[in-house]
């Protein structure tokens, strides 16, 4: 058992983990925070996706202890504990940009990480941004119209 110190969704968080646990394990197993979707386990399908310090990463390859001292950012701390939904998430309703949801989670994630650095991307760069995202139901038309509509409502500041 090795002690891990991390901030999830804003909170610092000790815990003791074995060393061969994922990420992903111990969000959903230890932490409870089931938001974030085991597909494939090999980092694939992007349903796993955390911010790791803002950036994108697959939880289902990445040891717990790599996140030693570091910030992760779930899909259930997108918006800030108890907020309102994120505009991200409200595009992803609005646009019908989900239909079964497994998905959802690491889409939303992708999409915040590519907003964050990008907040006016093109229709390439949010393709390339999701292009580790899988998804067997929506065709993607859908989903990237999520995006354009979040990235116009983060421009202008407001919350839908």
């Amino acid at each position: 058992m090795s002690s891990l110190t991390l901030e999830v969704n804003g909170q610092a968080t000790r815990l003791q983990v074995d060393s061969h646990r994922l990420l992903v394990e111990v969000l959903r197993e230890q932490l409870g925070l089931t938001g974030t979707h085991v597909g494939c386990d090999t980092s694939q399908c992007g349903a796993c996706t955390v911010l790791l310090d803002g950036a994108p990463v697959r939880s289902c390859t990445l040891l717990a202890v790599q996140a030693e001292g570091r910030k992760v950012t779930t899909i259930e701390g997108l918006g800030g504990i108890g907020a309102e939904r994120h505009p991200i998430q409200q595009a992803f309703i609005d646009c019908h940009g989900l239909q079964c949801g497994f998905c959802t989670p690491g889409m939303i994630m992708s999409t915040a990480a590519l907003l964050q650095h990008t907040p006016n991307p093109s229709q390439e760069q949010i393709e390339h941004a999701l292009e580790g995202n899988l998804c067997r139901c929506t065709g993607y038309v859908n989903i990237v119209a999520a995006v354009k509509q979040a990235a116009a409502t983060l421009a202008q500041g407001t919350k839908p």
